[in-house]
């Protein structure tokens, strides 16, 4: 085992994603140092490198592998996982989501592809200051931290993307396969926040129609 995933172990942080800073503290003394260390751990396939400067533990020296809703957040901060990968995840889609996909707080979508860990992809949408991350939820998978939005508003999310327009619910049901006894269990608050959040009209309307075919005017 290599001195570096040594002293990770021992300081308890074999489980965390890693940064330059956090591993600075680590090694200390000088950057020569530090790279030698790094790249002796990652030579030996005990450190994986996620992007520059991020870097997790081998799975060997963890208690879970890394969570990809983790990795997604760490590989660009401010993210939160939403679209089909969140409606997948909780049981709203039936289908699985090879991609991570995320909201940025950014301008410019990213895709980022990991040959271990997968395909991560970043859309920006156009929100209004001060409600991004409303109906989005801050949850601790083994001991690793994400945010994930509710379902409904990576569903909204999913509309404002690809500029849907409100077609009736069969747009839903049969178009995107969403479970219609889960849509049905929105409530009348969580629209009235989601209709703060978007700056398209569209979007708007599309609330509207979705509230009043749902009973909830």
């Amino acid at each position: 085992m290599q001195p570096l995933t040594e002293q990770l172990i021992e300081q308890g942080l074999a489980g965390r994603i890693l940064t330059e800073r956090q591993l600075d503290r680590v090694i200390g003394g000088s950057p020569a140092k530090r790279y030698g260390l790094v790249n002796r751990a990652m030579q030996s396939a005990e450190l994986i490198r996620l992007q520059r400067g991020l870097y997790v533990l081998a799975d060997r020296f963890r208690h879970a592998p890394p969570e990809p809703f983790a990795l997604a957040q760490a590989l660009v901060p401010g993210s939160y996982v939403s679209f089909e990968t969140a409606l997948a995840h909780q049981g709203w889609i039936p289908e699985a989501v090879r991609v991570t996909a995320s909201v940025t707080p950014g301008r410019k979508s990213r895709s980022i592809d990991h040959p271990r860990f997968g395909t991560f992809t970043y859309s920006p949408l156009a929100t209004n200051r001060g409600h991004f991350l409303e109906l989005v939820e801050r949850r601790q998978i083994m001991q690793q931290t994400m945010l994930l939005a509710e379902p409904i508003r990576a569903l909204m999310d999913l509309v404002c993307l690809r500029k849907m327009k409100w077609q009736g619910m069969n747009l839903l049901l049969e178009g995107l396969r969403i479970d219609g006894e889960l849509l049905h269990g929105t409530t009348v608050q969580q629209l009235r926040t989601l209709a703060a959040v978007y700056k398209q009209e569209r979007v708007g309307h599309f609330l509207r129609s979705l509230q009043h075919e749902l009973g909830r005017d």
